[in-house]
């Protein structure tokens, strides 16, 4: 998307000079086999050393999906040997593991942080996937990296079997709405004791089928995807199995296109010279360059805005539909208009509320949750769509307190005003842990 700290508008009349910009600059990165001078206009992006060209052109249907897991497990990994094995096939482009984990932190620390972006096609579709982070202390990013997703790959080392991380992606990814997800047993070289696959297995679909998902007809794709990236006709083979088993386990989301456009904010950046530009997933309703929209949520009033321009995976856009993930290059905003977790609307089409009514379930400690009860004014993080916020929670009258494993109806009260409606599902947190789900019963003006 639009990560980047410079933004550039050449013309084919420039494409001369910018040319010999990209051979002295960026020569090592970009191949110069990718220019075209026939193009209107390109997107350079200083920050990540890449740039977009082009116009994105549907020709199959589009689907959101990405990997959820355990730290450590192979998520980037498999992501990258996703890309390849397409790229090899001749349908997308190879994105190395260094350039998926490319901030510096994440190349120190070598894990994900922050949720990222690639696309890969198959002969059925055309996928947009995105790297969660598994760590404990970024699952913020993992929610709003899965909140964007039609259906999940599930990464799970082999010779660790299910971990903490990963019942807690399970958990969030049911209570975000994920409807279905596909297992890849990662790591099978290094599984010292085969006798282990079939209890991993077995943990597996309990795991999913405890979460109410169908842990029996889950496929689940064995293989290595270090050996994939290495080009290994086993390990590649199974690659393969995993986008067959996706193209066929995950299905395409009715699309609302006809409703009132519904952007959650991903991210949000200043460009130079060009000024602010957000990313997130439409939800529904449809989005052009120049069409007039307002900025909704967060403490300050709906401010209003034009689309300059759209791009999706490095491409031009010249419309935007419900399940594409967009960047939204606006006009007349500034980067502390607008952050995660705001809405990007038709002017005048929804409403904002601080207080809602809402049936929550308490998880109980195996689950993650809190070893004790809570009583009513109690402070978590409610996390909604791609936005968290402060909260505090107050239960009937005739409840005394809420007790991990319980089911009950209470209402929330949200620190400012945010889009809400019937039926939104949200989960709250605090200090680390995903205490307890819900699912919005009633909004309150």
């Amino acid at each position: 998307m639009f990560n980047c700290s410079l933004f550039l508008k050449i013309r084919p009349n420039q494409c001369s000079s910018f040319k010999s910009f990209i051979s002295c600059g960026f020569s090592s990165i970009v191949p110069k086999r990718t220019l075209s001078l026939n193009k209107e206009f390109y997107f350079i992006r200083s920050g990540f050393r890449t740039f977009a060209i082009g116009t994105f052109v549907r020709t199959k249907e589009h689907l959101n999906i990405g990997t959820i897991g355990h730290v450590d497990h192979g998520k980037t990994t498999l992501t990258a040997a996703l890309t390849k094995v397409c790229s090899s096939a001749g349908v997308g482009e190879y994105v190395p593991y260094d350039s998926i984990d490319k901030a510096p932190e994440e190349r120190k620390r070598g894990i994900t942080i922050c949720a990222t972006h690639v696309e890969y096609e198959t002969d059925k579709r055309h996928y947009g996937h995105v790297d969660c982070p598994g760590h404990a202390d970024y699952i913020k990013n993992m929610i709003s990296g899965a909140a964007q997703m039609d259906g999940a790959i599930l990464v799970v080392s082999a010779p660790d079997g299910p971990m903490p991380q990963t019942r807690e992606h399970i958990l969030l990814a049911r209570q975000i709405g994920v409807p279905r997800l596909v297992v890849y047993l990662n790591k099978m070289d290094l599984l010292e004791d085969p006798e282990l696959l079939e209890l991993v297995e077995l943990e597996i679909r309990e795991l999913l089928s405890e979460h109410k998902y169908d842990g029996d007809s889950t496929p689940i794709v064995k293989g290595s995807a270090t050996k994939a990236l290495n080009d290994d006709p086993e390990s590649v083979q199974s690659i393969k199995d995993l986008l067959k088993a996706c193209d066929e386990y995950l299905l395409t989301p009715e699309r609302k296109a006809d409703l009132p456009l519904l952007i959650a904010v991903d991210e949000v950046m200043s460009i130079p010279g060009k000024g602010t530009v957000v990313t997130g997933r439409v939800e529904q309703g449809k989005i052009r360059p120049g069409d007039a929209i307002e900025i909704i949520g967060g403490k300050k009033a709906g401010k209003k805005s034009t689309v300059v321009g759209l791009e999706m995976f490095r491409k031009t856009l010249d419309e935007g539909i419900a399940g594409d993930q967009v960047g939204i290059l606006l006009k007349n905003v500034k980067k502390d208009d607008v952050s995660r977790g705001f809405v990007i609307t038709c002017p005048g089409k929804y409403s904002c509320y601080d207080s809602f009514d809402a049936d929550l379930y308490v998880l109980t400690h195996e689950e993650g949750g809190r070893k004790n009860a809570f009583v009513s004014n109690y402070r978590p993080q409610a996390f909604i769509r791609t936005g968290d916020i402060s909260c505090s929670v107050h239960l009937p009258e005739n409840v005394p307190m809420a007790a991990p494993g319980d089911s009950l109806r209470c209402n929330i009260k949200l620190l400012h005003h945010m889009p809400l409606h019937e039926g939104l599902r949200f989960a709250l947190r605090e200090g680390g842990r995903t205490v307890a789900s819900g699912i919005i019963s009633k909004v309150n003006p």
